[in-house]
């Protein structure tokens, strides 16, 4: 697995998720010019998930959530990583 180094500030704020999801931790893939991606481990009456995100923020100051992605087990992951790894070796 390769490590990235943490930009300062990204993950500071808190993904605006609310309940009865409880978030256990988030990693903030990107954010900026209005738009918020994150992959959030979270809680969902009794299990857990892991959960793709994605906001745009309001005129009105907070966000609005545009996409859920949720990937409930290892086998789920292994199918989307696969499709993911295949085409990614097209796009040279």
């Amino acid at each position: 697995m390769v490590e990235t180094a943490k930009r300062p500030g990204r993950d500071d704020e808190k993904v605006p998720i609310i309940a009865p999801l409880k978030v256990i931790s988030q990693r903030t893939i990107n954010k900026r010019f209005g738009w918020w991606s994150a992959v959030v481990l979270l809680e969902s009456y009794g299990r857990k998930q892991v959960c793709f995100y994605l906001w745009q923020k309001r005129e009105e100051g907070g966000w609005k959530r545009k996409q859920k992605f949720a990937i409930h087990n290892q086998e789920d992951w292994e199918l989307i990583r696969n499709a993911v790894e295949e085409a990614i070796g097209e796009l040279s």
